[in-house]
């Protein structure tokens, strides 16, 4: 039974784009903006996705987790990527109805029984990750014989301090575990390979190097020819307070590490982007509702129930962002700090840090953030009855 999509009560609406403007300053000029806006860039999109098309060395799977937006998926799919990482049966039916034939990759270590059978039978899913026996076991009994199924293995270092978000405290088993986890795969008859994430936002790209040598260490003490390695996601946007260099430089990088260490026996590679491609493809319009003088506070109509939640967890994640009046950018000189509050009627519902604007900033004045296009909306709540979010095509994104 294909699952039906439930996320009217967690997410926000968002209305499919109706209109085409030049660019987020177009648009601003011809909405209101009593609700905020997402301004989206296939343009900008699809010029992320050949970035990694063309110079990642291997194949290339886009995490739906960053952005599920249906428009998202079909663009990606038309710029060339035909598999995608998902993390719930839920994603699978957004790339099912998107883009009808693409492969998935469930890449979620732990899942239901029902999940498996799911996956397996009504979205033909032959990926599956796992990091216990336990795991590994629960799918060869809810799929049968293994029929060409993949595990991939997923195995982890310690905390390096280069990513916004370590997925080390939750998924992935050092190298002796994954090791007999790969044995356990193969005696299962499923075909097994290895997976790793440095981190969300990994701004260091000898990351991937110390992890993919140690790849080469399983794979040596498993007894097992290593035929695919994915190297996971983690790729970096651009913030106000943290980047990485080009990507170019992870795609050498990382080509680099696997001839070193694999030599003539390199295994073919994947990655899993998501971040990276979504991010500078989407700014997000918000609007002040008052500005209190007294105490130097701001109040926006989104906020961290909204697209910024992120923020409050990484505070170098916070956008590059500028001011917006009649459509024009604001340029001001004489500029001051604010506390920024968003819509709702929680008092966590600030900004950790302030945001330095102009001093005469006033209601309905626009802030802008760039590169909103990553755990923005695919995060947003609809706290207090807010979250309606309406989305028009832009030709150009403010990227900061």
């Amino acid at each position: 039974m294909v699952l039906a999509l439930q996320t009217s009560r967690i997410r926000p609406s968002v209305a499919a784009p109706a209109k085409f403007y030049r660019d987020s300053l177009d648009a601003a000029a011809n909405l209101d903006c009593e609700a905020p806006v997402l301004c989206f860039s296939p343009a900008t999109l699809t010029a992320r996705a050949n970035l990694f098309i063309q110079g990642f060395p291997g194949e290339v799977a886009y995490a739906v987790k960053a952005n599920p937006c249906p428009q998202v998926m079909q663009v990606l799919a038309r710029a060339g990527i035909g598999v995608f990482d998902v993390a719930s049966t839920m994603e699978m039916e957004t790339i099912a109805r998107s883009c009808p034939g693409a492969k998935l990759h469930y890449h979620n270590p732990v899942k239901s029984r029902g999940e498996i059978a799911t996956a397996w039978h009504a979205f033909g899913c032959r990926r599956f990750a796992a990091d216990s026996h336990e795991e590994i076991t629960k799918i060869s009994q809810t799929i049968g014989p293994a029929g060409g199924a993949e595990i991939a293995i997923r195995f982890c270092l310690s905390s390096h301090g280069a990513s916004a978000h370590d997925f080390s405290g939750k998924f992935g088993v050092d190298e002796k575990t994954a090791a007999g986890l790969m044995k356990h795969a193969a005696q299962c008859g499923f075909s097994p390979l290895l997976t790793f994430h440095p981190g969300s936002q990994c701004t260091d790209p000898q990351v991937w190097c110390s992890h993919i040598e140690a790849a080469g260490r399983i794979a040596r003490d498993a007894g097992i020819v290593l035929t695919r390695l994915n190297v996971g996601g983690g790729f970096p946007a651009r913030y106000s307070a943290s980047a990485g260099p080009d990507l170019a430089t992870y795609f050498q990088t990382i080509q680099h590490s696997v001839s070193s260490v694999f030599g003539n026996n390199r295994p073919e590679l994947e990655c899993e982007p998501g971040r990276s491609i979504a991010a500078p493809a989407f700014s997000l319009l918000t609007s002040v509702k008052l500005v209190r003088e007294r105490t130097g506070d701001l109040f926006l109509n989104d906020g961290i129930y909204g697209g910024l939640l992120e923020v409050t967890q990484v505070p170098d994640l916070l956008p590059f962002y500028r001011v917006l009046r009649n459509g024009q950018v604001v340029v001001a000189t004489d500029q001051r700090s604010f506390a920024v509050f968003g819509p709702t009627c929680d008092p966590l519902d600030v900004l950790p840090v302030t945001l330095t604007l102009p001093s005469d900033i006033r209601e309905s004045d626009i802030i802008e953030f760039a590169g909103i296009g990553a755990y923005g909306m695919a995060t947003a709540t609809s706290f207090n009855g807010y979250g309606s979010v309406s989305q028009v095509t832009v030709e150009t994104a403010y990227t900061g």
